[in-house]
């Protein structure tokens, strides 16, 4: 108490009466939704995607085919799924493993509702993918396994499944209702990436929330609902039953932590993390102080050192252009390189499939970012994409299509891209505003530079994108103040020259400005190389070839 008071160059004063339950989407982590407001922002959602799509309201379409009946549920039951219903409800490794207060919420809530007679919606998949063993370990202590297990919360594995796009699909029933109505269906986990196309292909909105909240929206089937206010189902007694009537309060949780959570636990775990079992011990160990490059369709030798000579060639102006996208604001790094499952009929399934890989062993395009063949097929493949140049069913275009220009004939950014290389014309891509927003993965920029795209220009950049951007020797330029795309009016049909760059970075000097040319338009842009260092890894093509050349001069 007789400390000096510590002084700070800011404080923040916060009022924990304000603090209240949020779930985040339905497309991006940082859309926080208060739980009470959930039911109404989901419906401006739906809204909103129902006008861009030219849809109606309100549909809804038996999940199962009229043959048969109910092949999941009881025969006399009859189950629908309609616009909102919950399709996937996933408790998953990315943000909960540390605190089991989380875990042991979700196994009281599911105890409380199973006692109560409650189950989870028949469409709704489950499950419980913890990020460490322990997490199995003081569930089992704590008695709670069992409940989650009713309520088809079992354990499918450890570490990213559902918010790397690894829920796997859905029954084929439900993905057929889904897609014969076109229905906005949702996904609720407890992750923390809910990008668009990254859950899953049949899924069109996704929700962060915490692992308790899972359990609940998995009961309640439907994203339509007020948990505050509306009761989550009917109890085995017949009466209704509220989210209030199975909240595990605080000390209950706590109490169950102390008892069940232990320390050896951990030692014990994380002291045979790296034992592995039969199957990891009998791999066969390459010898060698180098990785020997196999013909592997998930690790290959990746083309970023080919030819390079010792010494950077001079910069040049872009000359001749062509965009290979046009793109709208909050363009993400999910966008540009999709995590989630790959598309049998895409760029990239081609190519599995030509390598003698099975449509089921296709994994995704994050579990295959080894392997730059599949990654650079996948670039702005996100089935969610916008491209305003052309591509994607209905009034709102949708996937990774464009128009090879100019031709005009429409086919997937990749095989464009790919043309373009043949003719030896370079690439631009167009922007909006927060361009590069996301997980910022290198990937994005990776692909980018490797589909021969120099330059993008955006309203702004997201920070840690458009420094990839740099480091892999794509130039991002930024559309002055009150200038968009649209304000000057570009299609994205006219050929692009960037000059002013040259002359300046091969004297050593940081441009600030660059002059565009896109048809008929002219106007200046913002070059968003910011530093002299950025300078220095642009002049060298990238921070790759910049790294080797120094590592070759040292040793030399």
């Amino acid at each position: 108490d007789d400390s000096p008071e510590p002084r700070f160059s800011d404080t923040l004063a916060l009022d924990l009466s304000d603090v209240v339950p949020n779930l985040a989407g339905p497309r991006r982590p940082q859309d926080r939704v208060p739980l009470t407001d959930v039911k109404t922002t989901f419906n401006v959602a739906l809204a909103e995607w129902q006008a861009a799509r030219g849809s109606g309201n309100g549909k809804q379409v038996d999940r199962f085919a009229s043959e048969g009946g109910g092949t999941a549920v009881a025969a006399h039951q009859r189950t629908e799924v309609s616009d909102g219903a919950v399709v996937i409800a996933a408790i998953t490794s990315c943000t909960n493993t540390s605190n089991p207060a989380l875990l042991i919420g979700a196994g009281l809530l599911a105890k409380k509702a199973v006692e109560k007679g409650l189950k989870p919606a028949p469409w709704v998949k489950t499950s419980l993918a913890p990020g460490s063993k322990v997490v199995t370990d003081y569930l089992l202590k704590a008695d709670l396994t069992q409940y989650l297990d009713a309520l088809g919360f079992n354990l499918v594995g450890y570490g990213c499944t559902t918010c790397i796009g690894n829920s796997g699909p859905l029954p084929d029933e439900i993905s057929a209702a889904v897609n014969d109505a076109d229905l906005a269906v949702c996904s609720v986990l407890s992750g923390n990436r809910n990008f668009e196309g990254r859950i899953n292909p049949d899924v069109k909105m996704n929700y962060l929330a915490s692992p308790p909240l899972v359990v609940a929206y998995a009961i309640a089937g439907t994203m339509d609902v007020d948990l505050v206010e509306d009761a989550l189902g009917v109890g085995a007694d017949g009466e209704p039953v509220y989210l209030r009537d199975i909240w595990p309060s605080g000390k209950e949780v706590a109490q169950t932590v102390e008892e069940a959570v232990q320390s050896d636990m951990f030692r014990k775990s994380y002291g045979e993390v790296f034992d592995g079992d039969e199957r990891w011990n009998g791999l066969d160990v390459p010898e060698g102080d180098r990785f020997a490059w196999a013909d592997s369709t998930y690790v290959r030798q990746p083309p970023y050192f080919e030819d390079l000579p010792p010494e950077p060639e001079p910069v040049t102006d872009i000359e001749g252009a062509r965009v290979l996208a046009k793109l709208g604001d909050s363009v993400t790094t999910d966008h540009i390189s999709p995590a989630g499952s790959i598309k049998e009929d895409s760029p990239a399934g081609r190519y599995l499939k030509e390598h003698g890989v099975e449509k089921r062993d296709f994994n995704s395009y994050g579990s295959r970012r080894g392997n730059h063949e599949v990654m650079v097929r996948g670039t702005f493949a996100n089935i969610r994409l916008r491209n305003q140049l052309g591509g994607g069913r209905g009034p709102l275009p949708e996937g990774g299509v464009t128009r090879k220009l100019p031709e005009g004939q429409e086919m997937s950014i990749y095989d464009a891209a790919m043309k373009y290389a043949e003719e030896g014309t370079p690439l631009v891509v167009l922007g909006g505003q927060e361009y590069g927003s996301g997980s910022s993965r290198d990937w994005a920029a990776k692909g980018t530079s490797l589909l021969g795209v120099r330059a993008v220009i955006a309203e702004s950049f997201e920070r840690i994108h458009r420094s990839n951007l740099v480091g892999m020797g794509v130039l991002p330029l930024q559309f002055a103040d009150g200038d968009t795309a649209e304000s000057l009016g570009l299609t994205g049909e006219e050929e692009f020259s960037i000059t002013g760059l040259a002359e300046p970075l091969n004297a050593g000097e940081l441009p600030r400005t660059a002059q565009v040319r896109a048809g008929d338009v002219e106007f200046e842009a913002r070059v968003r190389i910011d530093t002299p260092k950025e300078a220095e890894y642009f002049r060298h093509g990238g921070i790759l070839p910049y790294v080797l050349r120094s590592l070759l001069r040292t040793d030399g």
